[in-house]
Parts: structure tokens; C-alpha cells; sequence
């Protein structure tokens, strides 16, 4: 295509103004596109800061209700819940991921009462659960057994989609659970509850605050390389997702976020179907210490990251930054 030379063409005209900027932008960001991540933990009235989140909590289930609230009154469209089961109730098979009482669904079924109109997405993986910090079912010799696993999965995904969950995300990476919940979830009659995918999750080294807020840091045995992505894999990630939609995935994940762009872009233009992205514990935690040490602007910073999400392919971002983004959006 053939062009005007400079200066019948001057590329800034567009960009001189705010409201032209505004006219001519390529990529839209609002409250709609953020999923909130929130910590449930025992008790009532708790909020329990966590240290190496600076700026996120636990909550207990009558504060998480609260912070739902704050959400749908943002714009936020769902949030994203997930339990610091106490240690006494962890064991070797996560049999407390069954209990229809535990903490996710006393919180799911607290938000679907007070605040109907959010959606609640909910984990589906065992390491919350587990007392070796694993997210499934492990043998003798230390390995993570898929399918027995994936049987474990299934029931406790059922668990959740009862307690009322809109959308169940299994994160656990086994072969196969995909599949063999939306069969579950179809055989039951939960026809309409979602399935979002991790189906890129890499073995990340941005995990670590995360598994502060979860209880898990210092249980894990290992590693879990053997089950979810090399971060040198691209081409493995598109086959991952491709598995996943022909199992009755709606939506699919690529974890984490900004150090894997590129694999969000691949998913979009490969698959054409709605992908999201969690900008996990670690790249909240690395934005939260350039603002603390002076050497960046939270606000700004905040919305250019979320915009490259939006930009690379992202329907929605799960961050826990939504709530502050969403106020600054919606201002």
C-alpha cells in the first residue's frame, strides 16, 4: 500500500489530542474485561494480609461476599475464588475438595445469595487441599497420578457446579478432565456451567506469592514440571488448547500472563475463541514493588498491562488488580 509522503502525512495528527486519541484507538479496555481473584479463609470477620501480596488479602466467607459486592458495583462481570484450606484438613488425596461445606462452596453459595448478578468461576485442582501441595493424587515414588486424579476432579467440580460455581476452571493440567467433566456436568444437568481451561499453564517461577495466600508454600514435594507446560514450549501450548475445545472446553487460559503474550496471541488467531489470561501473584507482586520503591506509577503501569492483554487477543484478564482498575476505568 502506497502512502503520502511526509508532510501531506503526519502520523501524530491522530495522536494530538485526547479525543482523537480516544476516536482511533485499536484496543478497548473496561471494568467487563476483569476477573477478580479472591483468598477465602476460616472464621468470620477475618482479613488477613498477605505479606508478599502487599495489598491483598484472605478474607473469610462474610468479608468475601463483601468484596463481591465492591465488584458487581465496579462493573466487574466475575470473580475468581480460592481457598487457604486450614492444614489440619489437608491429606494425602485433598478428600476435603469433596466436602460440600468447605470453604469455596460456603463462599460460593454466600455470593450467589447477596450478590446474584456476579459470576463466581471457581479452581478445580487439589493443591489447595493436598497436605504434599500438589494438585493431584500422588504415588510412592512421588508422581502425580492422572487418572486417578482426573476421577477426584470430576467429583469435586460437581461439588462446586451443586454449591451454584458459573464457570469451573480445572488448573491441574492431568490429560483428559476436560472431557470427562463436561460429561459429568451434562449427565447432571448442569448444562450451562462453564468450563474455562487452564489449558496452557506453564511451571512458572511467578507461583511463589500465590502459594502464600493458598497455605501451600513449604508443603510442596518437588516440583510440578511433570505436569504442567516447559516455558520453552510454544507449539505444545496451540495442542493443549486444541485438546481442550474438542472436550467441551467454552473458554481457555494461558498462565501466566505477560511472559507468555506471545502464546495468547498464537491461541486467538489459531482457535478464534474466547481466551483469557491470569496475570498471576508474581507480576501483581513485581508492579506492587516498582510502585513501593518509587520507580513506577501504579495507576499508569496498571492500565498499559492490561491494555497489552487486551491487545495480544484477551477477552478478560483475571488480576488482582481488578477492582483498582475497574474504579480507575470507570472514573
Amino acid at each position: 500500500m502506497n502512502h503520502a509522503p511526509y508532510p501531506a502525512l503526519r502520523l501524530r495528527r491522530t495522536r494530538s489530542s485526547p479525543w482523537s486519541r480516544a476516536m482511533v484507538a485499536e484496543t478497548t479496555l473496561g471494568p467487563a474485561n476483569l476477573i477478580w481473584p479472591l483468598f477465602v479463609t476460616d472464621g468470620t470477620g477475618v482479613e488477613e494480609p498477605i505479606p508478599s501480596l502487599p495489598g491483598v488479602s484472605r478474607w473469610s466467607v462474610d468479608r468475601v461476599v463483601a468484596r463481591a459486592r465492591e465488584a458487581a458495583a465496579a462493573g466487574i462481570p466475575c470473580v475468581a475464588l480460592f481457598p487457604n484450606t486450614p492444614r489440619a484438613l489437608r491429606s494425602a488425596r485433598g478428600e476435603e475438595a469433596l466436602n460440600p461445606d468447605n470453604l469455596m462452596c460456603r463462599a460460593i453459595r454466600a455470593i450467589r445469595d447477596a450478590v446474584p448478578e456476579i459470576g463466581v468461576l471457581t479452581d478445580v485442582a487439589l493443591d489447595p487441599y493436598t497436605a504434599h501441595g500438589h494438585d493431584g493424587i500422588v504415588d510412592d515414588a512421588g508422581r502425580v497420578l492422572n487418572d486417578e486424579t482426573m476421577a477426584v476432579l470430576v467429583d469435586q467440580a460437581l461439588v462446586q457446579a451443586r454449591a451454584g460455581a458459573g464457570i469451573i476452571a480445572p488448573s491441574d493440567m492431568m490429560d483428559g478432565r476436560v472431557g470427562a467433566i463436561r460429561q459429568a456436568l451434562e449427565v447432571e444437568g448442569f448444562h450451562d456451567v462453564q468450563i474455562m481451561a487452564y489449558a496452557a499453564k506453564y511451571a512458572s517461577a511467578f507461583y511463589g506469592p500465590f502459594r502464600d495466600a493458598v497455605g501451600s508454600r513449604g508443603l510442596l514435594k518437588g516440583d510440578k514440571r511433570g505436569y504442567q507446560m516447559d516455558p520453552a514450549n510454544a507449539e505444545e501450548a496451540l495442542r493443549e488448547v486444541a485438546l481442550d475445545l474438542a472436550e467441551g472446553a467454552d473458554t481457555v487460559m494461558v498462565k501466566p500472563g505477560l511472559p507468555y503474550l506471545d502464546i495468547v496471541r498464537r491461541v486467538k488467531e489459531r482457535f478464534q475463541v474466547p481466551v483469557f489470561a491470569y496475570a498471576v501473584s508474581g507480576e501483581y507482586a513485581m508492579i506492587e514493588a516498582a510502585v513501593a520503591a518509587g520507580a513506577a506509577d501504579r495507576d499508569a503501569m496498571v492500565l498499559e498491562t492490561l491494555t497489552a492483554f487486551r491487545r495480544a487477543g484477551c477477552a478478560g484478564v483475571l488480576t488482582y488488580h481488578a477492582l483498582h482498575a475497574a474504579r480507575l476505568l470507570g472514573a
